[in-house]
C-alpha cells in the first residue's frame, strides 16, 4: 500500500514527537506491505535524510500544508492517510476523504486528554484506527470520542539503539562542567505550556535533597522561554550554585548525558508517554516520574524506576535521594522491551491486520 503522513514533526525535527514520527514512518518503510510512504511534515528540514521508499516533502506553513496535502489526495492514490497529531484530524479527515482511503489517527499526550472541539471528535469518531502511546492517553481519549474502543490501540515508543547502560565519557562530563558531582538530569522543553514537566518541583525539593547529599547538581537539558523563571526559582530557594542549565543536546550527545546522571527526575503531570524516562533507564539511570500519567507504560509499571506524587516535595525528594544512593541500574530490560525490532513488528501487525 502506499501511505500519505500528514506529520507535524517530520524528519529534521527535533522533541519527542518528532522522534516517534520518525521511527514510526522508519517502522512503516520495512512493512512488507507498504511500498511507498509520502511524508509531508509541518516541521523539519527540506532536505533530511529518509529511509528507503520515503519521500519527506519540504516543510510548509499551516495553510501551505494544508493545500499541499489536499492536492495530493487529488492528483495521487493513497491506500492510507495517516495523521501524526490530533489536532491535524479535521484536514486529515477531508484528506481521507478526498482520496477514499481510511483514516490512520494518531494520540500521544494532553492534546487528547481532554475534550477536544467538534470538528477534532468527529474526524477522531471517523477514523479506522486511532493509535495511543500509552494506556492513560487511550482511556483519556475514549472518555470523549465515539468510536469503538476496538479501534483505538497502544503503541508505544520504541527505543534506539544507542541508548545503553555504562560510564559517561570524562570528555562529556568536562564539557558540560560536571566534575564529579551527583548528577540529577531533566531533559525536556523549557516551555511555559509545559510546566506540568515539573523542572520547578525539582527546584523546590533540592534543598531538602542537599542537606543529604551536598554533592548533587541539578542538570536541566532544553531551550525554552521558561527558562529564566526556573532560574529565577533556583536563586529564590538558594540553590542556584546547584543547578546548571546546559540548553539543548545534540541527540548524538544524549547517551553520554543520561549516563552522567545517577538519577532522572521529571515528576510530571501531563506526559502521553515520555521517551526521555525510557532512555535515560536504558542508559542505566535510576527514574523519578509523576504518577497519573503516561509515564507507567514507559516504566513498565515500575519496572523501570518509580513515580511519585509530583506535588509531594517530600517524597519526590527521598525518591531523588534513594536513586542517589543507591546502585547504578541494569538498562537492557528497557531496551530489550522497547526495542525497535518489537515496535515495527507491532507497526506491521497493524498495517496488515487492523487498517
Amino acid at each position: 500500500m502506499k501511505v500519505l503522513a500528514l506529520l507535524t514533526d517530520g524528519f529534521g525535527a527535533a522533541g519527542g514527537i518528532a522522534r516517534y514520527n520518525q521511527d514510526f514512518i522508519t517502522a512503516l518503510a520495512v512493512s512488507p506491505a507498504v511500498r511507498a510512504v509520502s511524508a509531508l511534515p509541518r516541521h523539519g528540514a527540506a532536505q533530511a535524510e529518509t529511509p528507503a521508499r520515503v519521500a519527506q516533502h519540504a516543510p510548509a506553513g499551516r495553510v501551505a500544508w494544508s493545500a499541499h496535502a489536499l492536492r495530493l489526495a487529488a492528483s495521487e492514490r493513497f491506500d492510507v492517510v495517516f495523521c501524526g497529531h490530533l489536532r491535524a484530524a479535521p484536514l486529515a479527515a477531508a484528506v481521507a476523504g478526498l482520496a477514499r482511503a481510511p483514516l490512520w489517527l494518531q494520540a500521544h499526550g494532553v492534546e487528547a486528554w481532554a475534550r477536544p472541539g467538534a470538528a477534532v471528535r468527529r474526524a477522531a469518531a471517523r477514523a479506522a484506527l486511532v493509535t495511543c502511546v500509552s494506556r492513560r492517553t487511550r482511556e483519556r481519549l475514549l472518555r470523549w470520542c465515539d468510536i469503538e474502543p476496538a479501534r483505538v490501540c497502544v503503541l508505544p515508543n520504541t527505543l534506539g539503539a544507542r541508548f545503553t547502560p555504562g560510564p559517561a565519557s570524562r570528555a562529556a562530563r568536562e564539557r558540560l562542567g560536571l566534575g564529579d558531582a551527583a548528577v540529577i538530569l531533566t531533559v525536556g522543553r523549557l516551555d511555559s505550556a509545559e510546566r506540568y514537566k515539573g523542572h520547578d518541583r525539582v527546584i523546590a525539593a533540592l534543598p531538602r535533597i542537599l542537606r543529604d547529599r551536598p554533592d548533587a547538581l541539578y542538570v536541566v537539558a532544553g531551550e525554552g522561554g521558561d527558562r529564566a523563571r526556573l532560574e529565577r526559582l533556583a536563586r529564590d530557594a538558594n540553590v542556584a550554585g546547584r543547578v546548571r542549565f546546559v540548553g539543548r543536546v545534540a541527540d548524538d550527545d544524549l547517551p553520554d548525558l543520561y549516563r552522567a546522571a545517577r538519577v532522572f527526575a521529571m515528576p510530571s503531570e501531563g506526559e502521553g508517554f515520555g521517551i526521555v524516562f525510557l532512555e535515560a533507564a536504558a542508559c542505566g539511570a535510576a527514574v523519578v516520574a509523576g504518577a497519573g500519567d503516561g509515564a507507567a507504560d514507559a516504566l513498565a509499571d515500575g519496572a523501570f524506576g518509580v513515580r511519585v506524587d509530583p506535588h509531594d516535595q517530600a517524597a519526590l525528594a527521598a525518591a531523588v535521594l534513594a536513586g542517589l544512593n543507591g546502585a547504578g541500574r541494569d538498562g537492557t530490560g528497557a531496551a530489550q522491551r522497547f526495542a525497535f525490532s518489537r515496535f515495527a513488528q507491532h507497526v506491521d501487525h497493524l498495517v496488515t491486520h487492523r487498517i
